[in-house]
């Protein structure tokens, strides 16, 4: 892994480019991915040009008759038919643990794409706010299960999407649940992709030895079923001429998990397939990213906390390394 990297990240690409111009040129035959949430939206137009550039894909979904058809439309269209699809619920600790231990060989690039936005207020069995769940602690629970595929990898990426909806609040660390501040979707949304861009910052380093990188974006301003708990869409609000195509909102997905420009970064945030400013303020943009959210001390605690949660609901996730 590169132990010197540019203070800023910058690429060739930026709003306007497609994840399949992105992709352009790169052969990952040999390399097996795993994307979440890949039933619809961005997560299947990240699975199917991953697929296009040779590299055998896993579509971990929660409807798997909706996946077995978006896997067989991407086998027909790139004509690679090393393309599945597992059961995966983030919220079901049994079903993150039936997906890991079923893992063979190692993985080369897990794509943390699902994720809830701003729904009604709900709890899990085990009482954990639902957005808090979905977008964060089964994408922990999934990703640290995996460490041994990763790290066999040799060079593994993670990829967090998140959002520039983590502006809206950082980790709340007595009550990250609602279980005594009146709940805001907005808020509980904020916190959970606040905690997506601190994964990726305390997984590079956890996991520099391994040579694992993970890094978080923002995908955009894009249609799609995210917004289904939000009354006339949730891009309404979004000029549009901001608004994204479902390729180019997958770009910046792509090129964290493919490009060249990318080897041996980690624990960064991208808006439109570049590295965005660090901020002490919301910027009333889809750029920027908070300096709480990149904090190393936050990240360690984060990491700790999701790991506490985890073993008491009888999760065993962590690899054993030493912080």
């Amino acid at each position: 892994m590169s132990t010197t990297t540019p203070a800023t990240i910058t690429t060739p690409f930026g709003f306007s480019s497609t994840a399949t111009e992105v992709a352009q040129g790169i052969d990952l035959t040999g390399r097996q991915a795993v994307v979440t949430g890949a039933s619809s939206g961005l997560g299947a137009e990240t699975a199917r040009v991953l697929a296009g550039t040779g590299a055998s894909v896993t579509l971990a979904v929660r409807d798997v008759a909706t996946g077995a058809r978006v896997a067989k439309d991407i086998a027909g269209s790139t004509g690679n038919r090393r393309v599945r699809v597992e059961r995966l619920d983030l919220t079901d600790l049994g079903s993150v643990a039936a997906f890991t231990a079923a893992w063979r060989g190692p993985l080369h690039i897990l794509v943390n794409n699902a994720g809830v936005m701003a729904g009604p207020e709900q709890h899990t069995e085990h009482g954990w706010e639902w957005q808090f769940a979905t977008n964060h602690l089964g994408h922990f629970a999934l990703t640290t299960s995996l460490h041994a595929a990763l790290a066999s990898a040799g060079n593994a990426r993670v990829v967090m999407v998140s959002s520039s909806g983590h502006q809206q609040s950082p980790i709340v660390w007595d009550d990250v649940d609602f279980a005594f501040r009146r709940y805001d979707p907005w808020l509980a949304y904020g916190q959970s992709k606040t905690a997506n861009v601190l994964f990726a910052v305390e997984a590079t380093r956890r996991w520099a030895g391994d040579h694992i990188t993970a890094n978080a974006l923002m995908p955009g301003a894009i249609h799609t079923n995210l917004q289904r708990h939000l009354n006339g869409g949730g891009s309404g609000r979004v000029p549009a001429d901001l608004i994204k195509t479902v390729g180019q909102g997958a770009a910046t997905s792509v090129l964290l998990a493919t490009s060249p420009l990318l080897e041996g970064v980690g624990g960064r945030y991208f808006v439109d397939c570049n590295e965005t400013a660090t901020v002490d303020r919301r910027t009333g943009t889809l750029h920027g990213v908070a300096r709480y959210a990149v904090d190393p001390a936050n990240a360690r605690r984060l990491w700790d906390l999701s790991r506490e949660i985890l073993d008491r609901a009888g999760l065993r996730t962590e690899e054993g390394r030493p912080a």
